[in-house]
């Protein structure tokens, strides 16, 4: 049986539904949430990034224009845009960025249309900008296009390409109601944040739009549409939107049938069939970049038109990739604004589990996702309170060197947090049951109350929501050969590393390029599509991308073990 939370967690739940539940009005909720956005952005662990990938360049004299193998790669995720610039061998030449951060809005996290725009077209310029300072020269053609970004959610358009609702992210804890009978009549784990579990959700709540709707999508899906008018999307991305039989690389059609006869879909002239992007695997062509997508990614008009575009996915795909586990018995963890684990499965789970959300490759596989709503971005808050003190002290440290004097001092502190507890929900988590975010920071009057503690317990919070699905999986006896590390939790060298490692009790790798897995993954998904030598991605991951890199590898210490197993209640 799967363990429980012991009677200190469930105090915890009750504290924050109970006490906590209080609703601000309208006018307190917007100057909360404003309050919130930093004038010089929250680089958060999940990042939106651009990679231009330059082959066949000349080592001593590098001139953008003379190149005809370059691949631009973008990817959207929350709260940072930034663009990489990497040559052949995948090394990063320059970069770019954008800050970003989405906002709640009439009780939905949303990001505006104008947002994402601008947030593509500035990090596009900063990667010129730099382009231009180290070589000389603007990007002008591009071979390879592909986009990435946060999974989920919804965005539904009318026949005019109108919006008809703002987008919807996957950080929305609002249906509850439609996940819950759509599990049940498909008899598969439909989350809350599912594009699926939306539209249901709004027609069950009578919304006026659905009427309208001519297609939906998520975010990759849509800048891919407009980039190159192809209402497609990758496997990975598509198994967040509609369950997908990986028997035949498509969304399920049994379930498909079951969606458009139930009684409250008949009503509307749409099929759920035709209003899905079509289910595309990686190394397809996805269309090209056209005339009017050229100009909105770059409004100078430097960029021409006509590079090949692959499948636009999703965060998780992009970090199996990156992290080099789509082959079966091989998973990975990304750590960032959200936290999840991806299992590639021999076989199929025994039953249902509204913990696990069944998902695939890029290729197709069946993946086993443990996906929680919250990891790093309240904890990025409290780091910015001692940037805060930093620049008050006259030290002026960078954020990235107080992460890391912070997440070194975790380090030191008790293997069990000293009696301190974090409460680290700064937005709804379906998995243990909480519909709003209610960050806290809960201790004992016998708690060790010091730095170390107090940053261990950020770090132990990030993770403690993930274990509970990690459990499940050790309960069907699902076999890992290796589990790897990547998002912002594992950028300062070792920490997050060492105590993932004795939270998850198996060991845990880390590549070089964990701090930006997913842009890293997209990266190499449009080299695919370029050039995949005709070998499956694996083998094509195996000799072509991953032979040169080394692998860190940290086995779980028993004292962080035994002190995690404490901190989450499994022993006194």
């Amino acid at each position: 049986m799967k363990k429980k939370w012991n009677k200190e967690l469930h105090l915890r739940k009750v504290i924050m539904e109970e006490k906590f539940s209080i609703e601000m009005n309208k006018d307190e909720m917007l100057r909360y949430y404003e309050n919130k956005i930093v004038e010089d952005g929250i680089k958060s662990c999940s990042e939106f990034n651009t990679i231009v990938n330059l082959t066949d360049y000349n080592t001593k004299e590098i001139k953008l224009e003379k190149y005809k193998n370059e691949i631009l790669q973008l990817l959207y995720r929350d709260e940072r845009v930034a663009d990489v610039v990497i040559d052949d061998e995948f090394n990063v030449l320059a970069t770019g960025s954008y800050d970003w951060e989405n906002k709640l809005v009439e009780g939905y996290w949303t990001y505006s249309i104008d947002d994402i725009w601008h947030g593509l077209q500035s990090a596009y310029k900063s990667l010129n900008d730099e382009c231009e300072n180290k070589f000389s020269s603007k990007i002008t053609s591009l071979s390879a296009i592909g986009f990435s970004a946060m999974m989920h959610g919804y965005l539904a358009f009318d026949k005019d390409d109108n919006l008809l609702v703002p987008f919807r992210t996957w950080r929305n804890t609002t249906t509850a109601q439609a996940a819950r009978e759509l599990t049940r009549v498909f008899n598969f784990n439909i989350p809350q944040r599912w594009s699926i579990a939306h539209l249901y959700q709004a027609i069950l709540n009578n919304e006026e739009h659905v009427k309208d709707i001519s297609y939906i999508t998520t975010l990759a899906g849509y800048v891919h549409y407009k980039l190159t008018g192809k209402k497609a999307l990758g496997i990975g991305d598509a198994s967040g939107m509609f369950p997908i039989d990986s028997d035949i690389n498509d969304y399920n059609q049994e379930m498909l049938e079951k969606f458009s006869n139930l009684e409250n879909v008949k009503q509307f002239d749409w099929n759920i069939k035709d209003i899905l992007p079509k289910v595309l695997l990686a190394g397809e062509n996805a269309g090209t970049l056209s005339e009017d997508g050229a100009k909105l990614l770059d409004p100078s008009a430097t960029l021409k038109a006509g590079a090949l575009m692959c499948p636009a996915e999703g965060d998780a795909g992009t970090g199996m990739v990156a992290t080099n586990s789509v082959a079966q018995r091989t998973g990975n963890i990304s750590a960032g604004t959200s936290i999840f684990s991806m299992i590639v499965l021999e076989k199929q789970l025994s039953r249902v589990y509204e913990e696990i959300d069944m998902v695939t490759t890029p290729t197709g596989k069946p993946v086993a996702m443990v996906h929680c709503n919250n990891c790093c971005t309240d904890l990025d808050y409290w780091v910015k309170l001692f940037i805060e003190f930093s620049s008050l002290s006259g030290n002026n440290l960078t954020k990235g060197e107080i992460y890391d004097l912070l997440y070194n001092e975790a380090l030191k502190g008790d293997s069990d947090c000293g009696k301190i507890v974090s409460i680290n929900y700064f937005s709804g988590e379906p998995v243990t049951g909480f519909l709003q975010g209610r960050p806290m920071l809960l201790r004992s009057e016998n708690s060790n109350f010091n730095l170390a503690n107090f940053m261990r317990t950020h770090i132990y919070s990030a993770i403690a929501t993930l274990k509970i699905g990690m459990e499940i999986l050790e309960e069907e006896n699902v076999n890992i050969d290796k589990l790897m590390g990547h998002g912002g939790l594992f950028k300062t060298k070792y920490v997050g590393q060492k105590l993932m490692a004795g939270a998850m009790k198996t060991p845990v790798s880390v590549l070089s390029t964990a701090g930006e897995g997913g842009a890293w993954g997209i990266a190499v998904l449009a080299s695919y599509a370029k050039n995949n030598f005709g070998l499956p991605l694996e083998e094509f991951l195996d000799k072509k991308v991953f032979s040169k890199y080394e692998i860190s590898t940290v086995q779980p210490d028993i004292n962080d073990v035994n002190g995690f197993e404490k901190y989450i209640g499994h022993q006194e």
